[in-house]
Parts: structure tokens; sequence; C-alpha cells
């Protein structure tokens, strides 16, 4: 999830969502600024994307343009959106395997998007309850022509996958102990989950070992990506999917449309 906002006043007719959010990523100064610029493309994107680098060059231009506007990203990220977000987002895409991929709280479509323009051979499943970010995913799945993307309107806890999703990521969403309730269930048994934390990851993952336990995961462990190669580091935890598959949650594929 890219977090976005807190959205769901009373009376609205919209899920919340499952954790608090900011409202926006970096919404935390004043909107009486300076109108920021647009950080410069960074020459390693061309590498990270490769082949696909137009559809993430479209993609940024896009969430530049609309994205404070529409409640998706705070008045500080155009300088940072670059290295901050989709860099910090598609470095995590040598890691997914071709199959089908979740994106728990999908938001702006950081991770998400990024990852489905960055591996045309996967399958995502993005899943967000907030009606205003799913009507800014479709409108992005159909504008880069995305033909690899679902997208979910549901809560994390209400979404369900036919026999389990490959692998499942999620990204700004909440605390890993909250977190792993919400994703593990939408895996098959001997899935992944491939989850975006900060730098406390390993002190969240010693947080969570009753929750490591109750869905018998296994292979707990930090992976830091992009060393050397980006201006800020990539932490994922990751963990095997092991536990009985009665556990698993059922979602049909006529709910992914």
């Amino acid at each position: 999830m890219t977090s976005l906002e807190n959205e769901s006043a009373p009376g609205s007719g919209e899920p919340s969502d499952v954790a608090a959010a900011p409202a926006a990523i970096g919404d935390d100064v004043s909107r009486e600024t300076s109108p920021a610029v647009l950080e410069d493309e960074p020459e390693i994107a061309a590498t990270l994307f490769g082949d696909t680098i137009a559809g993430a060059r479209q993609f940024a231009a896009a969430l530049a343009e609309q994205g404070e506007e529409r409640g998706l990203i705070g008045p500080l990220e155009l300088p940072r959106l670059w290295t901050r977000h989709i860099l910090n987002s598609v470095i995590m895409a040598p890691l997914l395997r071709p199959g089908r991929v979740g994106d728990v709280g999908s938001g702006a479509g950081l991770p998400g998007l990024v990852l489905a323009i960055a591996r045309p051979d996967v399958q995502f499943v993005l899943i967000e309850p907030m009606e205003r970010r799913i009507a800014w995913l479709n409108e992005q799945v159909d504008e880069l022509g995305l033909e690899n993307v679902d997208v979910v309107r549901a809560r994390a806890e209400d979404a369900k996958s036919s026999g389990g999703l490959d692998q499942v990521t999620a990204r700004a969403v909440s605390a890993l102990r909250t977190l792993l309730p919400l994703t593990a269930p939408l895996a098959r048994r001997g899935g992944e989950l491939v989850l975006m934390k900060g730098i406390n990851a390993q002190a969240e993952i010693q947080a969570a070992e009753k929750q490591i336990r109750r869905f018998k995961l296994s292979d707990v462990r930090v992976e830091v990506l992009g060393t050397g190669v980006l201006e800020e580091e990539t932490r994922v935890v990751r963990a095997t999917v092991d536990r009985d598959e009665r556990a698993t949650g059922s979602v049909s594929r006529e709910t992914f449309g």
C-alpha cells in the first residue's frame, strides 16, 4: 500500500482501511509551500525496468500530475517520486515468480502497478478497499495497457483467492504482527510473503513471533535489496506459508473478474 489517505469518513459508504494510514505519502508539511518539481528519472531506472521503461515513465508522469490532487501522494513526494517510491518498488521484481501475486492495500499502485509494468509474465491482483483509489488503479491499468492485472475492491481480510495466491506483497500497511493475519491467509500452502518493511524489519519479526507460529510461517528473514544500486535500500520480509490448506482464504476467480 502506498498509503495514502485515511478515507472513510462516517457516512461515506466506503470501507475503511484495515490499518490507519497517514493522509498521504509525505503529507506532514503545509501545502502552502512552493510547487514541487518532479524528480528527474535516475539513470538506473532504465536498467531496472529494461524494455518496460516506457510504461514506468508514463505511470510516473500520471502520478506526478494527479497524485496529490487525488490524495495518492503528499506534496513533498514529487522530488523523490522515482528514488523513494518507484525504484523502491521495482527493485523487488526479481523476487517474483511467474504465477499470481497479490498486492494488499495497493493504493496508488506502489508496488503493485510498478511490478506489473516490470513483470508482464506475472499475474497481479491489486486489493484495495477505497473506491477512488480503485478508480485510479483501473484507469492506470487501461491507460498502460496492462493485461496482467486484476483490480479488486475489498478489505484484505475479506479478499479471497482461488486456491491461494503464489505470492503476496504489501507496502507501508502496518506493523508485521498486524499485517501477517491479513496476508498469510491469501497465500496458498507453499506460497510466499514478500512484504516491504522499514529499517526495523528484524525487530518487527521478533515482535510477530506469535503470528508467525499461528500461520505456520517458515524461513522468515529480512532481505536488503538495492545495496550499491539505489540511494535508499529496500527491505523485505520473506516467509514461506506452510499452514494447513484449510486455513487458506478461498477466493474464486469470479471475485477477481
